[in-house]
């Protein structure tokens, strides 16, 4: 009975995921504009390519074409359909990269509510020890940048006075 209770909490989970998606109205726009590019597309494919027959025919090669299946079956053999076919493959990226993201921001918006206030309590003492540890960071840098600086000023002096500055035995090639 385990198994069927995972079933059914995955059934909730994609009808939630379906009702949030129906719910934004950019869906059905994108819905919307890719039906139409398809009937335009394919209508257009069927006057202009002498390999459309029909009106549907056209239409299938320009849905094939959008989603990028390519079936073959029906293929544009003119230079002005071939064209257009390529103009569809570049909308279909478009398309169906915009699908995934409106996916993406339904489930993100849906586990918004996940983060609690207490969360937020509990985060801000990790900020301010990262920061710091930042403020550590860059003062032992600022306090090296210093170092590094008094022993330039060193050297140059004691060149200036013909003598070398006792260093590390490193041979010289």
């Amino acid at each position: 009975m385990h198994w069927l209770t995972k079933f059914h909490n995955a059934i909730q989970w994609g009808n939630t995921l379906r009702f949030d998606l129906f719910r934004a109205k950019n869906l059905e726009y994108l819905v919307l504009l890719a039906t139409m590019v398809t009937l335009a597309v394919g209508l257009a494919l069927f006057l202009i390519d002498p390999n459309i027959k029909s009106p549907m025919d056209g239409i299938w090669s320009a849905w094939v074409t959008m989603t990028h299946v390519g079936f073959g079956d029906v293929v544009p053999v003119s230079f002005f359909g071939r064209l257009l076919a390529a103009g569809l493959i570049l909308f279909g990226l478009v398309f169906f990269s915009l699908f995934t993201a409106m996916v993406s921001v339904a489930l993100i918006g849906r586990n918004i509510h996940a983060l609690d206030v207490e969360d937020a309590g509990q985060i801000e003492p990790e900020v301010g020890y990262i920061q710091n540890g930042e403020d550590r960071i860059l003062a032992e840098l600022a306090r090296l940048h210093e170092r590094m600086a008094a022993l330039e000023k060193l050297s140059s002096l004691n060149t200036d006075q013909g003598r070398s500055v006792p260093g590390p035995n490193v041979e010289q090639p």
